[in-house]
């Protein structure tokens, strides 16, 4: 299957240039292509790992994908999608970022040439900048594009409606440098990628071969935007989202959905992910398609040694035998759950569970104990008198209290 036909069936195709013209080039020869991303944050979420899952797929059909990490525009700001100027970051804030994000990316995509357009940009001098790249620039062109259009009403300066001609200035200078061809990015750049494609054709002529490929905005089932929690972002930093929380993210997935976030998010055949679909109409409460999809991303983002310690987490957890997780294990398992510090002071257990928020008064304290609906560190206790030592669990870090089968709390013991 040509790479353009498995986008297309992945339903990772929006919107592209000229679809005939890139199929037969893909056809005819290995290509460069990229993808950028601004140092907003110094962290990837899972907002930026589809564009980039496209470029892994391009890299398995033998072609070579860059990276452009944003030094020079992302100190200025995209406009795209926001109603509102951008906060802007200090440089100090983008070179931080820059570093996070470009470590993060060679750790998840090792084959793929990184980047960064402060490198060319920055040796451009303002008066260079306006004779040999604002010259080529119709201001009513760029005010046509989406991106600025929808800023109007309410105002974009000067420095936001410039970003498309750094952006441009990107592909012009890694199709001079590196014959690259082809910029992926998501629906909402389709403004800034075809001011790239015009840029080359003015300054590079007409027959220049280079093309554009967005790919869709990725809606759930129930209409809603794919990709944020209740707690906001899904991180790939495990430091902000635990390899534990990013498997379960993908593992709780509706079944409406399940099909297409295999087809987007993992690398698995057309056989495979029409069997997985079998099986979800047949037999869905196995949530094989979800554990597939959980298995398969996780491995990718986190490696094998996370998942495993993700899916030991979620045995346990469904097990209730918490005195097999480690320390480090607790931290991840319980991150998020609601949690209190004690001392390191042994305890009466009713006081425990005062101190831990999980009941507000000791006589629904001591009504719980004496109903069988606590367990502490996994095991069910029912004497009201009993002293806990917080020293005996989990290096004398942590107490995992769980009240009934699924309301767990978390003593920190300071």
């Amino acid at each position: 299957m040509n790479i353009i036909d498995e986008l297309k069936w992945r339903g990772l195709v929006n919107q592209t240039s000229d679809e005939e013209g890139l199929k037969k080039l893909t056809e005819k020869e290995a290509i460069a292509l990229y993808c950028g991303m601004d140092p907003t944050g110094d962290s990837m979420h899972i907002g930026h790992l589809l564009p980039f899952m496209t470029l892994q797929r391009f890299a398995k059909a033998g072609n070579h994908p860059y990276i452009v990490i944003g030094g020079a525009t992302g100190s200025i700001g995209d406009p795209s999608g926001k109603k509102a100027e951008r906060p802007m970051q200090t440089m100090e804030q983008v070179d931080h970022n820059v570093e996070a994000l470009s470590s993060q990316a060679k750790r998840i995509f090792p084959s793929f040439t990184m980047v960064n357009n402060y490198d060319w940009t920055a040796q451009i001098g303002i008066l260079d900048f306006l004779r040999d790249y604002g010259k080529l620039f119709n201001v009513n062109t760029m005010l046509n594009k989406e991106i600025v259009s929808s800023r109007l009403e309410t105002g974009i300066s000067f420095t936001e409606f410039t970003y498309q001609i750094l952006q441009s200035l990107d592909f012009l200078t890694l199709y001079r440098q590196h014959n690259v061809k082809l910029q992926v990015g998501g629906g909402d750049q389709w403004g800034n990628l075809t001011a790239g494609l015009d840029l080359i054709h003015k300054a590079e002529g007409q027959d220049a071969e280079v093309y554009a490929l967005t790919i869709p905005l990725l809606l759930k089932a129930d209409g809603t935007k794919f990709g944020k929690t209740a707690g906001g972002a899904v991180w790939l930093d495990s430091k902000k989202t635990s390899p534990y929380e990013f498997y379960q993210f993908w593992f709780n997935q509706d079944d409406r959905d399940v099909i297409n976030l295999l087809k987007e998010f993992t690398f698995l055949s057309k056989d495979e992910i029409e069997d997985l679909a079998e099986k979800v109409k047949t037999h869905p409460e196995k949530r094989e398609a979800q554990r597939k999809l959980a298995e398969e991303v996780t491995t990718f983002v986190h490696g094998e040694d996370a998942l495993k310690v993700a899916q030991k987490i979620t045995e346990v957890l469904f097990s209730g035998e918490i005195k097999e997780l480690t320390t480090a294990e607790v931290a991840q398992a319980f991150n998020g759950v609601p949690s209190a510090e004690i001392t390191k002071d042994e305890i009466n257990l009713v006081d425990l569970l005062i101190a831990a928020n999980v009941d507000k008064s000791k006589r629904q304290a001591r009504e719980d104990i004496q109903n069988g609906a606590i367990r502490i560190n996994g095991e069910r206790l029912t004497d009201t008198t009993l002293m806990i030592d917080p020293s005996t669990s989990f290096d004398g870090k942590y107490i995992v209290i769980r009240r009934g089968k699924k309301k767990y709390f978390l003593a920190e013991i300071k």
